[in-house]
């Protein structure tokens, strides 16, 4: 029911406004700091679904996969990242065309489970690579057939794989370990999170040799929201990876280190009694004679074998091999 007011309320409002009573503008920023502002939960700013530097977790991905796809199929395998967008789930398997072919995932000890989407010209692709053929650039249409379960279980062997590697991407950031939970081919059977609860999806293009298919990652945003800090830190995703100024530095560094080198003659043994009476000009008896090998030790510890004698006026030692212990250090 509308409110309207009489004439005799618009007089007196009208009066008020006259004498000073009452400042419209006042009183309309207050309707307005009390007004409720409509907020949508689900396509707000916090959940349009960016992960700040979640790209870069992929690029180590193709950087693995690139490489161990390659072996596997013994062929060039090239891929490249297409577009990484936000979408309510339901929204999502709507852009997916039939046929396709899913695996479903867990990211332990992360909460929810996740998707990767093999399109048909890949799934074809891969059958005919890792059962023998040429693919020379014209693979048979699918014509909305659902794949076989011979042809699902060679995907399934490559999803392991592309599991793996993202594994090893994800190392650096957040120790995972990825199951494989099962492979689907209708998109209605799928149901990993509710249908309005947002997804980021990454899609790749997998290009071997003349053949290019796309492989999309789907990961729920409740899934990697509890490590949404970590990306936003910038961590050092490249740990694995070797700094060579680094590495010379170092070397350097190691090369002027200071070491005591010493050379043991030979041994004996004498008694405390023997010790005392000492003398200069006593001779003492060693266990080997003076021309054979002696051991010559680094830091306490035996490296090298080698022969006494003199070098300009000064007592020296010829290193003449490598010691055995020294070998196995």
């Amino acid at each position: 029911m509308e409110k309207i007011l009489t004439k005799a309320e618009i007089e007196a409002l009208l009066n008020a406004v006259f004498d000073g009573r009452v400042e419209p503008e006042r009183e309309l920023s207050r309707a307005e700091a009390g007004k409720a502002v409509p907020y949508d939960l689900i396509n707000s700013e916090a959940h349009k679904g960016y992960v700040p530097n979640l790209d870069i977790i992929y690029d180590s991905f193709i950087r693995y996969n690139r490489v161990n796809l390659s072996n596997r199929l013994r062929k060039a395998v090239e891929i490249k990242k297409i577009a990484a967008n936000a979408y309510k789930f339901d929204d999502f398997l709507q852009t997916l065309h039939s046929p396709v072919c899913m695996a479903i995932f867990k990211i332990e000890p992360l909460k929810g489970a996740a998707l990767i989407c093999f399109d048909s010209a890949l799934v074809l692709c891969l059958v005919d690579s890792l059962l023998g053929g040429s693919g020379g650039g014209k693979l048979p249409t699918l014509q909305n057939r659902i794949f076989t379960s011979i042809e699902v279980r060679l995907i399934e062997n490559i999803a392991k794989d592309v599991l793996q590697d993202m594994e090893k991407a994800w190392t650096p950031l957040y120790s995972t370990h990825m199951n494989l939970l099962r492979m689907e081919m209708n998109p209605r059977l799928v149901n990993i999170v509710p249908p309005e609860y947002q997804i980021v999806t990454m899609s790749l293009q997998i290009q071997i040799e003349e053949i290019v298919g796309n492989m999309v990652f789907a990961i729920p945003f409740m899934t990697i929201d509890p490590i949404r800090d970590k990306l936003k830190t910038g961590m050092q995703f490249d740990l694995m990876a070797i700094d060579p100024q680094w590495a010379s530095r170092l070397t350097s560094g190691l090369i002027e280190a200071p070491l005591e080198l010493s050379v043991e003659i030979g041994k004996t043994a004498i008694t405390l009694r023997e010790l005392l009476d000492l003398a200069p000009g006593d001779t003492i008896m060693l266990d080997k004679p003076s021309s054979s090998e002696i051991d010559v030790y680094i830091e306490s510890v035996s490296k090298f074998m080698g022969v006494p004698g003199i070098s300009h006026g000064n007592k020296a030692v010829q290193i003449s091999r490598i010691s055995a212990k020294g070998a196995k250090q």
